[in-house]
């Protein structure tokens, strides 16, 4: 099997060639949040919560669609890091209803499932500003008699 020699966190690591920079920290104990990377399922980074810092590289990189590259050095905590991972997480709160669903998490804790348990986790709330933002509601679409269609949820 071949191997890669990187740095994470300023740590030298070395981990299987193909392996995501997102796989690779959580196997060692790093929380990086996401929240369209689900185990079994190809990674896309379309959330991009996942984001981390690769020195030399001009824009943040989604760590569950990166793999790790000899040399690399990759930080998943910089300040630009968090700073994005943060607004993300923000961003996706304020356009959400305060309210979460029942199917999502009936817990008052986490109304909004592993958004509002990531939020939590790095201290987000959503600013006044971007709350005072509302959008209109859209009506569920139960048009068809096996599928809803709830844009609000």
């Amino acid at each position: 099997m071949s191997t890669v020699q990187f740095t994470l966190n300023g740590q030298s690591v070395e981990a299987p060639a193909g392996k995501s920079i997102f796989n690779i920290a959580k196997d060692l104990g790093i929380a990086i949040p996401h929240l369209c990377h689900k185990e079994g399922l190809a990674p896309d980074g379309n959330c991009r919560a996942c984001v981390v810092e690769v020195e030399g590289e001009r824009t943040l990189a989604p760590s569950c669609c990166r793999s790790a590259t000899p040399g690399m050095q990759v930080q998943t905590n910089s300040e630009r890091a968090v700073k994005s991972q943060k607004m993300v997480l923000e961003m996706l709160l304020a356009d959400l209803p305060e309210q979460g669903h029942k199917w999502l998490d009936d817990r008052a804790e986490a109304p909004h499932g592993e958004l509002s348990q990531w939020a939590d986790h790095h201290g987000v709330t959503v600013r006044p500003a971007l709350a005072a933002i509302k959008r209109e509601a859209v009506p569920a679409d139960l048009s068809h008699p096996a599928m809803a269609v709830n844009l609000d949820a």
